[in-house]
């Protein structure tokens, strides 16, 4: 695999299953029409002239609708496919939106990803992936690549990048960053509320009666990570409790990390009833680690996650956490790309997180 990463053409998605039929079609029609099918084929199989496909094609003026009919017979037919790289000399643009997103597989980068499909399609714009795998090196060679391939815009789903750095990468390119929040105005961004959804998830456990919370932040120096500490350390202060220093474990998003963590409070003997992870990935790890040393879930301690991932409704027992709206993040990326192609104004505005409450939290002894 090069280093950019790239993983896939979104026609597979979107078109596939119409494409799929019409590929086998024009298969079963044998060798002989196994070639490029021309305007003039067309012309000649409908009986009309070259001028009335063109206009039936691109669709630039009116008419008749026995000759439109015909035309659109021939073409079905014949199995003329519209050639993407001419439409796109004669149009200026290559109908092709960039995707950088982190870690192909990831529940939460997978669900943007899936927005962002859901987002462009009937558009005539097809998505091209690469994956940034959450370094820096990676995500710069994948950006140049996909400004390379003259893609007409970009969505940036998470990612390390300085925003100046973005900017210098991009260049005038319509770009949209999903998942971060950039200072910048010259970035448009479209994130939730990290600050809200820490808040959220630690209120929660305080309303059960827990004092004693435990954190295991993500990395350490990632926008989403201090934000969701920021609305832990704001439900402390409200509920008049003490934030405590030796509760305050580092981690850095990975089930590891939360294994790590409860490994080391335990070793450390501080005591806790809850736990807030900084998303579902470590707060699995938190509960694995509980369950190895023999403490129960949620009857001797509480664990509150961050994502909703689909697998936290499957675990035992369900994680109570923070549902990103991640779907709808991508698909509001798509929407706000398109509309800055177009010119169009784009107001960047924060998305709320629910809290998803389900067997993980119970009241405090």
């Amino acid at each position: 695999m090069r280093e950019t990463g790239f993983l896939w053409s979104a026609t597979v998605f979107i078109h596939g299953i119409r494409d799929a039929r019409s590929v086998s079609d024009h298969l079963q029609r044998g060798p002989e029409t196994m070639k490029d099918v021309t305007i003039q084929d067309i012309a000649a199989a409908a009986k009309v002239s070259k001028s009335t496909v063109s206009r039936v094609l691109n669709d630039t003026s009116a008419v008749h609708p026995d000759k439109r009919r015909a035309v659109l017979e021939a073409t079905s037919r014949l199995g003329f496919q519209p050639n993407a790289f001419a439409r796109s000399l004669a149009s200026g643009r290559s109908m092709t939106i960039g995707v950088l997103t982190q870690i192909i597989g990831s529940p939460f980068y997978d669900a943007v990803s899936q927005g962002v499909i859901a987002g462009l399609s009937g558009t005539g714009y097809s998505p091209i992936f690469a994956d940034g795998r959450w370094q820096r090196t990676a995500e710069v060679g994948a950006i140049r690549a996909l400004v390379g391939r003259r893609v007409d815009g970009m969505v940036l789903i998470g990612g390390d990048i300085p925003g100046t750095e973005l900017a210098n990468l991009c260049g005038t390119l319509p770009t949209v960053v999903v998942a971060r929040q950039l200072a910048s105005e010259q970035h448009h961004c479209i994130f939730m509320d990290n600050v809200e959804g820490g808040y959220l998830a630690t209120n929660h456990l305080i309303e059960f009666g827990h004092q004693d919370i435990a954190i295991i932040r993500g990395i350490a120096d990632h926008r989403d990570a201090t934000d969701r500490f920021d609305g832990y350390t704001k439900a402390l202060h409200e509920a008049g409790i003490q934030r405590n220093p030796a509760l305050i474990i580092d981690g850095d998003f990975t089930a590891d990390s939360g294994v790590h963590a409860i490994d080391t409070l335990l070793s450390a003997g501080r005591p806790f009833t809850a736990v807030f992870a900084a998303n579902d990935m470590t707060a699995f790890g938190a509960r694995l680690a509980l369950h190895q040393q023999g403490i129960r879930v949620p009857e001797e301690v509480s664990i509150v996650g961050f994502d909703d991932q689909a697998e936290a409704a499957f675990m035992t027992p369900p994680l109570t956490t923070i549902r990103q709206p991640a779907r709808e993040m991508g698909w509001q990326a798509s929407r706000a790309l398109l509309a800055l192609i177009d010119g169009q104004p784009f107001e960047s505005r924060p998305l709320h997180g629910e809290l998803q409450v389900r067997e993980s939290v119970a009241r405090a002894a």
